[in-house]
């Protein structure tokens, strides 16, 4: 059997239907178990399991969250907001630092990206 669809994401047919709902955007583990819950289907059952009337609930309780498209559009909105009243939020997003209060003396790598060497850092020793 193909993937099935959901809110425009292929999501896995072999998997639990738990864990297949967290590869849309904006679904967790939390809230893929709440959706199953309120959909009354057994998170444990795997995908390609699942009746047209289940997947049909599943579709109706991922819909009323906002997820995919919807939540990218409103957290790069959100960003932007920061940055042009450039608020420290903003411009540590601007300078592509870390936003939340991190050290960056060491570590912070994964925002600075790549080290930069600089050359006649260290002093020579004597």
């Amino acid at each position: 059997m193909a993937m099935a669809r959901i809110a425009g994401v292929d999501i896995p047919a072999e998997k639990q239907v738990w864990v297949s709902l967290t590869y849309i955007y904006g679904i967790g583990r939390t809230t893929a178990r709440k959706i199953c819950k309120d959909a009354k289907v057994v998170e444990t059952k795997r995908m390609k399991d699942l009746t047209d009337e289940e997947m049909v609930r599943i579709r109706a309780e991922v819909a009323k969250y906002r997820t995919e498209g919807d939540l990218r559009r409103e957290v790069a909105y959100n960003i932007k907001r920061l940055t042009d009243i450039g608020c420290y939020r903003g411009i540590r997003h601007r300078r592509g630092l870390p936003v939340r209060g991190q050290r960056t003396k060491t570590n912070a790598r994964t925002r600075k990206g790549k080290r930069k060497t600089i050359a006649n850092k260290k002093e020579a020793t004597r």
